[in-house]
């Protein structure tokens, strides 16, 4: 099959209906009419003999041919997309992209509003799309160009850039009027507390993220978990109400303890630290508006 040939602007009715799952969606993104989507699709069609996407219950599902090209369809679209940035992207206030980042709850309290305020002041024009790292995982974001970068723990995999931005230790928190717990707290009133467990996405497919884990049973921990949530977010709101401890980030702790009756108490024995870096794929690297937008993420939350 000669590429000189095919009309490319096929390919991004596929990318469109591929990530819609809808044709009637794909035209409103595409700002074209549904026939023109229907007819794109049909000459697609005829030209890869295959049928690409069939109805569903849920709109219109992928065939396996179809599966096996989106990656490559969005890496073609966005590496297109970056080489006509190259030029625009070099003044950053004139950025007008929307920039994924993917990043789990313990990102998302203490640092989305730091890094808003920082790309207000560097990038105006700029959007910015907060995804979850499910999503990330789902759609193997970094790869396909889904998402611009991640906050999580270090990548050392082939393709993967990546620069530390901080560290961060585990706190507990109770109810800010608590009858047994102050600011100091014993192993036996730790023990005899009922906790709420926390399962985090980290970022790495298949875990999650634990923060009790770290501790050793030599501290003569014997924790009783009644509850367990998926968010740090959602431990807390439970905190505020009743009188049940949940382990959770300092950083996270110290946003939500603002907005809610929270006591932050810290551990009877040595916490935990975990290291939270910007991470990146080699496609996006040299792309100039992409390190812009990575400049305004490491000001925002270095340190």
């Amino acid at each position: 099959m000669n590429i000189s040939g095919i009309d490319i602007n096929l390919f991004q009715v596929l990318h469109a209906v591929l990530k819609e799952r809808s044709a009637t969606r794909a035209a409103k993104r595409l700002n074209v009419t549904q026939s023109a989507v229907s007819n794109a699709l049909a000459r697609l069609r005829t030209l890869l003999n295959d049928p690409l996407v069939v109805r569903s219950s849920r709109g219109l599902a992928p065939t396996p041919r179809a599966v096996e090209l989106y990656p490559l369809v969005e890496s073609a679209m966005s590496q297109l997309q970056s080489a006509l940035d190259q030029q625009s992207g070099s003044d950053p206030a004139q950025i007008t992209r929307c920039f994924n980042l993917a990043c789990s709850d313990p990102s998302q309290v203490p640092d989305v509003c730091k890094l808003v305020e920082m790309l207000s002041q560097r990038m105006p024009r700029a959007r910015l799309r907060v995804v979850s790292v499910d999503y990330l995982l789902a759609s193997n974001g970094l790869e396909t160009g889904e998402v611009d970068a991640m906050l999580g723990p270090r990548r050392v995999a082939k393709g993967f850039h990546w620069t530390e931005l901080y560290q961060d230790d585990a706190v507990l928190i109770v109810c800010r009027n608590h009858r047994r717990v102050s600011k100091n707290i014993s192993v036996a009133i730790f023990n005899s507390l009922q906790h709420i467990d926390t399962m985090v996405t980290s970022g790495d497919s298949g875990h999650t993220r634990r923060p009790y884990l770290p501790f050793p049973k030599k501290n003569g921990l014997n924790r009783r978990v009644i509850l367990t949530v998926p968010s740090f977010t959602a431990a807390a709101m439970v905190v505020a109400r009743t009188e049940y401890a949940a382990g959770i980030p300092r950083r996270v702790a110290t946003v939500l303890s603002k907005y809610l009756p929270l006591k932050i108490v810290e551990f009877p024995f040595p916490g935990s630290t975990s290291d939270v870096a910007l991470i990146w794929h080699s496609r996006t690297d040299a792309d100039q508006a992409a390190r812009h937008f990575r400049e305004a993420v490491i000001a925002a939350l270095r340190g």
